[in-house]
């Protein structure tokens, strides 16, 4: 029984992959995304060049990816916004799209399981944004050496090839959000608002919830004591990472920025005496590796919701 299961996904697979590259959906994202983050970093390699000019040149190749222009963010503030849509745009019809069209009916019809249908579409889906990351890491990347004329040491090649193994995920986070509204709502159009209603609440509102929340069990009016304040920033930090854009923000910070050693409040009293430098990826992987995990959780969780579902939904002839 296994050689058939795998050789249906194998084909069902290809088939999806296949199908994305060959939307028109898809080269529109591309170049959209690859012409705003191409200028991001035009942009940022100008002001990079006058730091090397300063004799300030650690970790320059990282700084084309963190640092931003006079009026352009930067690459890494560019994915953490654009990312999300690129997840909801690619997988908002995956089921319900096939439904309509009525191909649902004669996809399940040939020899292969069910289960196959909604792997193959998550794994193809998956692949998709991992070769758009690394394509478009690997483009920008090439135009910084050629724009600064400094090659990336082993430590900046580590740290970058964290930073897009998290922002695969971190798209793939919405892509299986996507894939799990395609299958609760009926009607595409449905399924792509409610998509975009969840990223604007993540995005703006969760910070908002988490200030009020935080402000009503310990407010810092009048003078508070320090231990209120912890409190304060502890509880709203924790509440704010309920939303991927924040988990996925101070992952990208750590990693990108050696020099940073903790993601919480500090206190004067504690960086007295502390001795400046940076940290080697193996810290920074440990200051990060609960934000990898959740992370991971948060797809698994979506994709095991989409197949439970899927397998239950009752598909029948139009």
């Amino acid at each position: 029984m296994r050689g058939p299961i795998y050789s249906g996904l194998g084909v069902l697979y290809s088939k999806e992959v296949s199908d994305h590259l060959r939307s028109k959906r898809f080269m529109i994202i591309l170049v959209l995304v690859g012409i705003i983050c191409l200028s991001s970093i035009y942009s940022a390699g100008l002001g990079i060049r006058e730091a090397i000019n300063k004799q300030s040149d650690d970790f320059i190749f990282l700084k084309l990816f963190s640092s931003s222009g006079d009026f352009i963010p930067s690459f890494a503030s560019f994915i953490s916004f654009l990312g999300p849509l690129i997840g909801l745009s690619l997988g908002f019809d995956a089921i319900n799209g096939e439904r309509a069209r009525g191909t649902l009916n004669r996809l399940l019809a040939q020899p292969i399981h069910r289960d196959t249908v909604i792997i193959g579409k998550f794994l193809a889906g998956t692949s998709i944004l991992s070769i758009m990351v690394l394509s478009l890491g690997v483009a920008v990347a090439g135009l910084g050496i050629i724009m600064t004329g400094i090659p990336p040491t082993f430590e900046e090649i580590g740290r970058l090839t964290v930073y897009l193994v998290l922002t695969v995920i971190y798209i793939g986070i919405w892509y299986a959000i996507s894939l799990m509204f395609s299958l609760v709502f009926r009607q595409t159009a449905t399924s792509a608002l409610a998509g975009i209603a969840l990223w604007l609440f993540m995005a703006v509102f969760v910070g908002l919830l988490a200030g009020i929340i935080a402000n009503g069990l310990y407010p810092v009016n009048n003078n508070p004591s320090i231990e209120t304040v912890l409190k304060h920033e502890s509880l709203k930090q924790n509440l704010s990472r309920v939303s991927p854009l924040v988990i996925y923000n101070e992952a990208v910070t750590t990693i990108l920025n050696p020099g940073v050693r903790t993601m919480g409040l500090i206190m004067s009293s504690q960086l007295e005496g502390a001795i400046a430098g940076t940290l080697p990826l193996s810290q920074s992987m440990l200051l990060i590796w609960a934000h990898f995990v959740t992370m991971a959780a948060m797809i698994m969780t979506c994709f095991a919701i989409s197949y439970i579902i899927f397998m239950r939904q009752e598909i029948r002839a139009a």
